[in-house]
């Protein structure tokens, strides 16, 4: 496997994976992780705690170190100082399980240091906020470079345990930007701040959150609403297919990991089939989704398969996985492309080991699925590869 194998323990080794992929830094990685061998040796009950504080500790160092730059005028310094600490913050909240001591904190000093962060290093990233079902869905804006009028726009959209900053961290929307196009890194419902601020559960319906985004979308003069694609990472592969399906006004989709049958995945997960992607897994997934125990959750997430709506997708449609994904598998990517027959365009690529990519949404190389999904976009949006 080509994943960075920090630990004897895969969950651990994603989120150090994430961190290393979204631009951490090596040595202030080792730094956090070594004082947790011996914690994860005793168990998650208290690995997982002593992750969030030795992660969060090292948010903090930079914090302070960042004050410094900023009194002494340096805010670009001070900016890239803080983007780490969201990105140790954000990796350290997401491995706790919801009601943990310290989560809620933890998570605040995440958004607080992205946002300030990216502003003092002068990112291309704005944070954008609407209304929805009484509550609101929040998003993190990435303008094209180099365009002239009006823009294409995808919308990116979290996997099951992921956020818009670690979404605008894994660099796509950078990509998309520099080809041309416009990128909404969301926070649906289940996922950063819609669930943990506004108790706004998962739906299987994502082209209910999705419209709302391309509403949005039509009144901004920078948009181009005849070219909006939307792409997802990791459950993201569920919720871009089925909204594209359902929403007429997406031009193309693509998926960054298949998941083409997560209600399935579900039962194997309960057979103790494939890895999960966080501790305390049917906590977290209860909590996403609303449900009060398992049999409340299998039933409200029954609905998570796209067998009969990958039909309905009508414009070019790209499906990317991992050859050696170990959460989801690899048949669910042929499963997904295999029923793209009305697809104006559809495309299947897999990331072998000759090139990298091969874990779960390329967590042992992101760049590849990076360059490749944002090429794409831009050969069927009118963005540029060059």
């Amino acid at each position: 496997m080509a994943l960075f194998e920090y630990f004897p323990n895969y969950i651990w080794n994603l989120s150090v994976a994430i961190a290393l992929e979204s631009g951490g830094r090596i040595g202030e990685i080792v730094d956090m992780c070594q004082p947790l061998r011996e914690a994860m040796e005793r168990g998650e009950e208290v690995g997982t705690p002593a992750f969030m504080r030795e992660w969060a500790k090292m948010g903090d160092r930079l914090v302070e170190l960042a004050r410094e730059d900023e009194a002494k005028g340096r805010r670009f310094s001070a900016g890239e100082k803080l983007k780490r600490a969201a990105l140790y913050f954000g990796v350290a909240e997401r491995m706790q399980a919801h009601g943990s001591a310290g989560r809620q904190e933890t998570y605040a000093k995440a958004l607080e240091t992205f946002a300030n962060g990216t502003r003092m290093a002068g990112d291309n990233v704005e944070r954008v906020v609407i209304p929805y079902e009484g509550a609101e869905l929040t998003a993190l804006l990435t303008r094209a470079e180099g365009v002239n009028g009006p823009a294409p726009l995808v919308v990116y959209c979290n996997g099951l345990d992921s956020t818009k900053e670690l979404l605008y961290f894994s660099w796509l929307p950078d990509a998309l930007a520099k080809r041309g196009i416009s990128t909404l890194s969301v926070d649906q419902p289940g996922t950063g701040e819609a669930i943990r601020l506004h108790d706004l559960p998962v739906t299987h319906e994502s082209e209910r959150w999705a419209s709302k985004w391309l509403d949005w979308a039509e009144t901004q003069p920078f948009v181009d609403p005849a070219r909006l694609g939307m792409t997802g990472i990791s459950l993201g592969g569920y919720f871009a297919p089925r909204a594209v399906a359902f929403e007429p006004r997406f031009a193309a989709g693509a998926v960054w990991g298949a998941n083409h049958n997560w209600a399935e995945v579900q039962h194997k997960r309960l057979r103790r089939e494939g890895e999960n992607p966080v501790p305390h897994y049917w906590g977290h997934v209860h909590w996403v989704f609303g449900a009060k125990d398992m049999d409340d959750f299998l039933e409200k997430s029954k609905g998570m398969t796209l067998d009969g709506v990958m039909e309905r997708i009508t414009v070019p449609f790209l499906v990317t996985h991992g050859e050696k994904d170990r959460q989801i598998a690899l048949d669910y990517a042929h499963q997904a492309y295999d029923q793209l027959t009305n697809s104006a365009e559809r495309e299947l690529k897999i990331f072998t080991p000759r090139e990298g990519g091969v874990e779960h949404v390329g967590a042992d190389n992101m760049s590849f699925g990076r360059d490749y999904i944002a090429d794409w976009f831009a050969e069927k949006l009118g963005g540029r590869t060059g």
